[in-house]
């Protein structure tokens, strides 16, 4: 590095300290292949939107309590240098400050945070059902539906199908579960099955006396043989000690003898644990909390009630939610009227206003309407696990403003009088249900718009003070210093190199005769240059890469592929400007200097290298198609890492567009873009 670019980052990295709020203020630091992440004791003590206006930097945003600076492939591992020597922080890998980030973190942030990492793997499978209940809801509400043979029957497969999801999400909690915490997610789905196995009394029907329980005596211990049907928290709690028993056998067995008997050893102790500790844990915290709420609203008046339908979907996160059905069918026995009926609806329709609030804080993010609207759909048909764990739970403030506005939603129902006359349905189709004595269809609107209302402007008023996630990611920031980063073609013909900013006598052995070359190349540059798929898989576009840097384009255009297999190719003829460290990443400069980052995974660089192998190195000539990178797609999976392969172009020539091919299957010997005269 040159006395000129390391004063400049010098002067870089003070500005960032600086604005970080000081160098007591700074925790950890480390990077990626194209962003600087920062840990903070303080947020609040740095300038988030001034960091932004930084000389080179591309963009801010905190993620995962990390404040990370997008400076682009190769340059940020020079400010990085310098930084972290300024800061005495040198040497710190990304598993180290993730370390750093969770110490930060409160017991009940810590909790948060894992809950949402569980249930972001499986929110498609919630959403699916949700969207499924609603639909059959609805049709099996229609009389035309009902009188004719055909349409009755695919409504009665579709609900088979959604029932099949719910019933068997705790086996995908477990999953996921073991998966988050390190363990091999099969042991989890293992565990998962034997939960819900049919040898066991099923959960519901043992609740409501409607079946007889067998039990056990081990160790002195009554152990009933219930199955744990809508058990989530008992599935969490699984899903934690699967993961941590399958790391203590891998350590603890001989070799020899581990691929037989740690995982025998995990499922044994697993299920031990979980029929004597774990599950009756797990229950008696569950329906301590379903009795309780349900005592307050039969003793404590408005204030019973607003508690309830506040905290009620808090209750959904456990799974014990569906033992209201029998509180309720009591009710109805006793008096003919179901009073929880109408809390539960506003209580849900409160968390859909919540997370329309999100929506409209975050509204130029794709990525959140895409997830938002689908779930505030299957809100209107009474399902809120889409909301909560795909968008409530995770972000934290909204589903503060869905609890506030269910309890304002709680205190109409208490003052209207309002109760239903059945009970299974809820928000929408919920109104069918509503007693109609005095004005009682009216007062069910009155009580949801109220509790919609609150939710959505409750969550607006929370996120100026708690939202820490900008749409800023969401947008290119442009840099007038973007040659510092990227490769070019220079007047006199040499190439800058991404990697660290220096030419290219710095980084191949005959920069001479190849600055020459580059002459000749930029006299020589086609009106039209085609690149070529980097992986054979599914061709979509970046706005689809689940990663806002690379969604939002802030590092440039590009196109992404999911792969079918573990290899990376050339996607023209070129130079290997870099291949990183952890060889999860390579920066690429066709034989007309346009450059390329080409990225395997999203936020693969964790994995240190591991699964990775690199075919060549910096400064290799390469001819279209030839293998760059093999990794072990399977593994990575199974790490809990998406495979998805951006490659973005990330100095787009002057006076040139891409022209993408359309999204669909595609090999390294069809075009994936045409860089093309505007």
């Amino acid at each position: 590095m040159d006395a000129n670019k390391r004063q400049r980052y010098e002067k870089i990295s003070a500005e960032l300290t600086r604005l970080s709020g000081g160098k007591e203020n700074i925790q950890g630091v480390a990077h990626c292949a194209t962003r600087l992440r920062i840990v903070l004791k303080d947020n609040d003590l740095a300038d988030l939107k001034a960091m932004e206006d930084v000389d080179l930097a591309k963009g801010v945003f905190v993620a995962g309590d990390q404040v990370q600076i997008i400076f682009g492939a190769g340059l940020v591992n020079d400010v990085y240098e310098v930084f972290a020597e300024t800061n005495n922080m040198k040497n710190m890998s990304l598993s180290d400050l993730k370390t750093v980030a969770n110490q930060k973190m409160n017991p009940l942030q810590r909790v948060i945070k894992a809950l949402s990492d569980v249930f972001v793997d499986i929110m498609p499978g919630i959403l699916a059902a949700a969207l499924l209940t609603g639909l059959s809801g609805v049709l099996g509400n229609m009389d035309f539906v009902k009188a004719n043979e055909t349409l009755s029957g695919i409504n009665t497969l579709i609900n088979i199908a959604s029932g099949a999801i719910f019933g068997f999400l705790p086996l995908a909690v477990a999953y996921s579960a073991c998966k988050r915490f390190g363990g091999r997610p099969i042991l989890g789905i293992v565990m998962g099955c034997i939960m819900l196995s049919g040898s066991l009394t099923d959960a519901y029907a043992a609740a409501q006396g409607t079946a007889e329980v067998t039990t056990l005596h081990i160790f002195g211990l009554g152990v009933q043989l219930v199955g744990f049907q809508g058990g989530i928290i008992v599935a969490l709690l699984m899903g934690f000690v699967t993961a941590k028993l399958d790391h203590f056998f891998e350590k603890k067995v001989p070799e020899v003898i581990r691929l037989l008997v740690s995982p025998l050893l995990t499922t044994l102790v697993g299920a031990l644990l979980l029929f004597t500790v774990i599950g009756p844990v797990g229950r008696g915290l569950s329906s301590g909390i379903t009795n309780a709420l349900v005592w307050m609203t039969q003793n404590l008046g408005v204030f019973g009630y607003a508690v309830f339908s506040g905290l009620q979907q808090l209750v959904v996160i456990t799974g014990l939610h569906h033992i209201f059905g029998a509180i309720e069918a009591q009710l109805l026995a006793d008096t003919g009227r179901n009073f929880l009926n109408p809390l539960m609806s506003v209580a849900i329709i409160a968390q859909g206003g919540a997370v329309l609030g999100y929506l409209v804080r975050h509204k130029k993010s794709t990525k959140t309407r895409e997830l938002c609207i689908p779930s505030f759909v299957s809100v209107l048909f009474g399902i809120t696990e889409p909301v909560l764990f795909g968008i409530n739970l995770r972000y934290k403030f909204p589903i503060i403003g869905g609890c506030i506005g269910g309890a304002l939603g709680g205190i109409v129902v208490y003052f209207t009088n309002l109760a239903a006359v059945g009970f299974g349905t809820t928000v929408v189709p919920g109104i069918a249900l509503a007693d109609p004595a005095g004005n009682g269809y009216v007062n069910y609107v009155i009580a949801h718009a109220v509790a919609l209302a609150g939710g959505f402007m409750m969550t607006l008023v929370l996120g100026k003070f708690m939202d820490k996630l900008p749409d800023a990611a969401d947008e290119k920031k442009e840099d007038g210093a973007a040659a510092e980063n990227r490769a070019a073609l220079g007047a006199d013909g040499s190439v800058s190199r991404g990697v660290s900013g220096e030419n290219a006598a710095d980084k191949l052995p005959d920069a001479a005769s190849e600055g020459a070359l580059a002459k000749e190349a930029l006299q020589n540059m086609p009106e039209e240059e085609t690149f070529y798929a980097h992986a054979k898989g599914r061709l979509i576009p970046m706005e689809e890469v689940e990663d806002e840097t690379f969604a939002g384009g802030v590092l440039g255009d590009g196109v992404a592929v999911e792969p079918e297999e573990g290899k990376v190719y050339a996607p023209a003829d070129g130079t290997v400007l870099s291949v990183f460290d952890t060889k999860h990443a390579v920066c690429f400069a066709s034989r007309y200097g346009t450059e390329l980052l080409i990225h395997i995974g999203i936020d693969t660089v964790n994995l240190q290298g591991k699964y990775f192998t690199a075919h060549v190195k910096d400064g290799d000539a390469v001819k279209r198609g030839q293998l760059l990178i093999e990794f072990d797609k399977e593994q990575i999976e199974m790490a809990g890492y998406h495979t998805t392969i951006p490659m973005i172009f990330t100095d787009m020539p002057e006076g040139k567009m891409l022209e993408k091919t359309a999204p669909g299957r595609i090999d390294s010997s069809m075009a994936a873009g045409i860089l093309k005269k505007v």
